[in-house]
């Protein structure tokens, strides 16, 4: 799956801020957008940080309950 692709679908249930500091380490933050929680993710690379930011959506959808 191409990267934007898995952006559109996290941008449905997320607000999406992605920053690189000056380490060159991606820092992508996950905002839910009706319960307002927060989960950051950390990668040597945009595309690890959006893989992981999609995996953990498939994550919070597979089990809910769990990710309140």
């Amino acid at each position: 799956m191409r990267n934007t692709t898995k952006l559109k679908i996290l941008l449905q249930k997320y607000t999406v801020t992605l920053n690189r500091g000056e380490d060159e380490i991606f820092k992508l933050r996950l905002t839910d957008k009706n319960k307002g929680t927060i989960q950051e993710l950390e990668g040597a690379s945009y595309s690890i940080v959006l893989a992981k930011a999609y995996s953990y959506l498939l994550k919070v959808l597979k089990n809910p309950l769990e990710y309140e």
